[in-house]
C-alpha cells in the first residue's frame, strides 16, 4: 500500500559506500513508491571516513556512524532510528544491490496482502555483468534454506529467472540481502541477535518469526539485483561455523539436541579436519574457546528463555522444512556430494520423524 512510510536500512562496511552507493542510490531515487514516504538510513561500520562521502553523494539519506563492525548491531541501530521516525515498514537490504523501480511498491503490497506475514523477501537476481546476463538473468535467492545442523544456503542460486505467481510461503528463511517487516513485528520480536555479529543473523530472525507463528513469504515481483561476490575468507568461515552452533543452541529443545548429537559430532570432526587442511585451524580453535566463556552461556540461557516465552511452534513443526543436504554450488565438492550429503540426509530423514515435541 502506498500510504505506508518505509524505512530502508543499509549497512556500509569499509569501502562499500564508495563501491556501491551510486547505483543503489539511483535505484532508490527512481522508485514508483512515493518518495515522501521513503526514508533511507545508511549505517556505516568500520568506515570512519565514509560520512562526508555519503552526505555529499546521498544527502537525503540519514547517515549513522559506528565503529565495531557488528552487522547485526548496525541493523538494529537503523531499525531503532526508523521506529523513532514513525516508519510503518522496515526494509533491510544490502548496500550492494540495485532496486527495480517497482520493488518498494511490490514489497509493501505483499505485506498488505498477508496480515500474518512477519517477513517478506524480494526476488534477488544476480546483477547482470553483460548483455547476455541482461537477456537471461539468473537467480541469487528465492529464499534461503536451513540445514538441520545449522548451515544455510540460497535457494535457486544460478538458476534461470522464472515466473512465480502470488506471494508463496518460504519453506526456509528470508535472505538478509533484501527483506521487509512491518513495525508491529519489530515491536513484537525486537531487533537482530547481536551475539551473532555477522552471518546467520537473517536465519535467526526468520526462526524467531516462525516460532512466533508469523509467515515468511516471497514477493516475486519485487526485484533487486545483487552484486554478489562469494568469498571463503577466514572471517566468514569462522563466523558461519560459530553461528550455526549458536542457532542450534538457541532454538532446539534439549531432546532435539540429544537426538542430533551423533550427527553434530560427526560433522564437527569433519569440519575440524577441513579447517586443519585448509589453514583455518586457529579460527576453529577460537570457536571452541568462545564456547568456554561463561558470558556466552549466559546469553544462550537468556535467549532460550526468550524463545520459550514466545514459542508457538513445536520443534517438529519448526524443523519440518529443514534440509539434510547442503546444496550450494560454491562449496560443492565430491566428498560433500557423494559422502557427506547422502549420509547426513539419511540420518535426518530418520531422526526428524522421531521428534514429536
Amino acid at each position: 500500500m502506498a500510504d505506508k512510510k518505509i524505512g530502508i536500512i543499509l549497512v556500509g562496511y569499509k569501502d562499500y559506500a564508495r563501491r556501491f552507493l551510486a547505483d543503489c542510490r539511483d535505484s532508490l531515487r527512481g522508485q514508483t513508491y512515493p518518495s515522501a514516504l521513503i526514508k533511507v538510513y545508511l549505517v556505516e561500520n568500520c568506515s570512519p571516513d565514509a560520512g562526508r562521502f555519503v552526505k555529499d553523494n546521498f544527502p537525503e539519506a540519514h547517515w549513522i556512524g559506528r565503529s565495531d563492525g557488528n552487522y547485526a548491531a548496525a541493523n538494529n541501530v537503523g531499525l531503532a532510528a526508523a521506529a523513532r521516525d514513525g516508519c510503518d515498514y522496515f526494509f533491510i537490504a544490502n548496500l550492494d544491490v540495485v532496486f527495480d523501480r517497482q520493488c518498494l511498491t511490490e514489497m509493501a503490497a505483499a505485506l498488505a496482502a498477508h496480515p500474518r506475514a512477519g517477513l517478506v523477501q524480494a526476488k534477488i537476481l544476480l546483477y547482470p555483468k553483460n548483455d547476455e546476463d541482461k537477456k537471461n538473468p539468473k537467480i541469487n535467492s528465492l529464499g534461503n534454506i536451513a540445514h538441520f545442523l545449522g548451515f544455510a544456503f540460497t535457494d535457486g542460486y544460478q538458476q534461470p529467472d522464472r515466473f512465480i505467481g502470488d506471494h508463496p510461503l518460504l519453506k526456509g528463511y528470508a535472505s538478509g540481502c533484501a527483506f521487509m517487516l512491518r513495525r508491529s513485528v519489530y515491536e513484537s520480536l525486537g531487533g537482530e541477535e547481536e551475539q551473532l555479529y555477522m552471518y546467520h543473523d537473517d536465519l535467526e530472525y526468520s526462526l524467531r518469526a516462525k516460532i512466533s507463528a508469523y509467515e515468511i513469504r516471497l514477493a516475486p515481483r519485487a526485484i533487486v539485483y545483487h552484486k554478489y561476490e562469494f568469498s571463503r575468507s577466514l572471517r566468514m568461515l569462522s563466523y558461519m561455523e560459530r553461528n550455526r552452533y549458536l542457532i542450534m543452541l538457541y532454538y532446539y529443545r534439549w531432546p532435539t539436541l540429544l537426538l542430533l548429537a551423533p550427527a553434530w559430532a560427526a560433522m564437527d570432526a569433519g569440519m575440524l579436519f577441513f579447517a586443519l587442511a585448509s589453514g583455518w585451524g586457529k579460527e576453529k580453535l577460537a570457536i571452541y574457546l568462545f564456547f568456554l566463556r561463561p558470558s556466552v552461556w549466559q546469553r544462550i540461557a537468556a535467549k532460550r528463555k526468550l524463545i520459550r516465552r514466545i514459542r508457538l511452534l513445536t520443534d517438529r513443526a519448526l524443523l519440518s522444512d529443514f534440509s539434510g543436504r547442503i546444496e550450494f554450488q560454491e562449496v560443492a565438492n565430491p566428498l560433500l556430494t557423494y559422502v557427506a550429503n547422502p549420509l547426513f540426509n539419511i540420518y535426518w530423514q530418520i531422526v526428524k520423524h522421531l521428534i514429536f515435541w
